[in-house]
């Protein structure tokens, strides 16, 4: 089996399958792992809020909100087992606090807050006054809703978010659940509507991705490699999107690396689609129908490994030079960055 790199883009052009089947061969999936973050709460940090709010609450029997908002400042982990109770993300409670109370809580607000929260669960608060008056307002929301439980009157084609097991009749509902346990066919049903780990996901996407980033930085490292890796967002002068490694230098690209992982073929079109906008930079900013920099692309997760159309494009774009985990080492021999190598890589194993 050859592999794109390997041969020229009109043998590619004349017959793509066979090398779109190696590099779907050569794909890596790692969705059952996921990182936890610095930011990952254990569930026994997580259980022990949780005890510490019912038993202030009385088994969920009285929700006062300026009781609870002291809980939170000696415990702030009961901050996120309030939201959890909710199930909103941290700017939505942020939105609902501001229309529902007037008082201004930014979406960077509660976002900062519920990171600062997570990051150091068991830690007191020391919030400042306004910061303070924004948290009052934002557990002042969250004992309403919680109160409340979900709208009556929602038309036949919508669902109400807090129509729910442990919130749809209110503090009834609450009691309940705390008394008796949750029926597991409903903890599956909601568990389908939400997604396992879906915010914990969130949070690390930029994890997940680093693995195939560290990877291509050791061995630019070890080969004695010039390279720029670019930070997220960074604006780079000839760039419009710019690309995760730049070699030698952004002043004058030769090779131009994006790392993509990915787990959804949706988000690997788009993926494709941003490697194809720089294959086409590369063209403009060249001469005599020549690229200016050669575009590599390393990919990884099984979202790339499903539609066979937008890899042949992925294999047009680059002309071949489309990596995987298993063949990064090669890209030292068959691209442009052989020309930059400066030490024996296998020297430093």
């Amino acid at each position: 089996m050859k592999f794109p790199f390997e041969v020229s883009l009109d043998n590619i052009l004349k017959d793509p399958d066979p090398y779109i089947d190696a590099i779907f061969a050569s794909l890596e999936s790692d969705f059952l792992f996921m990182p936890k973050g610095k930011g990952f709460v254990p569930y026994s940090v997580f259980e022990n809020g949780y005890e510490a709010l019912k038993r202030e609450t009385q088994g969920f029997h009285v929700l006062e909100s300026e009781t609870i908002f002291r809980l939170i400042e000696k415990r702030p982990i009961v901050l996120i087992v309030l939201r959890s109770m909710l199930g909103f993300t941290p700017p939505e409670w942020a939105y609902l606090t501001t229309r529902r109370t007037g008082i201004s809580v930014s979406q960077g607000f509660a976002r900062t807050l519920d990171r600062k929260v997570r990051m150091t669960p068991e830690a007191p608060l020391n919030l400042r006054p306004e910061s303070a008056r924004r948290v009052q307002a934002m557990v002042k929301t969250a004992c309403q809703l919680l109160s409340e439980g979900a709208e009556k009157h929602v038309v036949s084609d919508q669902i109400y978010r807090l129509d729910k097991v442990d919130t749809a009749q209110g503090l009834t509902s609450l009691q309940h659940v705390a008394q008796m346990g949750v029926p597991y066919a409903m903890l599956l049903y909601e568990r389908f509507l939400g997604r396992p780990f879906a915010g914990h996901r969130d949070s690390v996407s930029e994890l997940v991705g680093a693995r195939l980033e560290t990877a291509i930085e050791r061995l630019l490292q070890e080969a004695g490699v010039s390279f720029r890796k670019t930070k997220r967002a960074e604006r780079i002068a000839g760039f419009d999107q710019a690309p995760d490694f730049i070699i030698p230098s952004e002043f004058n690209p030769h090779v131009v690396i994006e790392a993509k992982i990915t787990e959804d073929d949706g988000t690997a079109r788009d993926k494709v689609t941003r490697i194809q906008h720089l294959a086409a930079l590369s063209l403009a900013q060249g001469e005599r129908g020549e690229p200016k920099f050669e575009v590599v692309a390393c990919i990884g997760g099984r979202g790339f490994g499903v539609r066979r159309e937008d890899m042949k494009k992925l294999l047009i774009a680059t002309r071949g030079k489309v990596f995987t985990m298993q063949t990064l080492e090669q890209m030292l021999t068959h691209t442009q960055i052989r020309d930059f190598v400066s030490s024996n890589p296998q020297s430093h194993s």
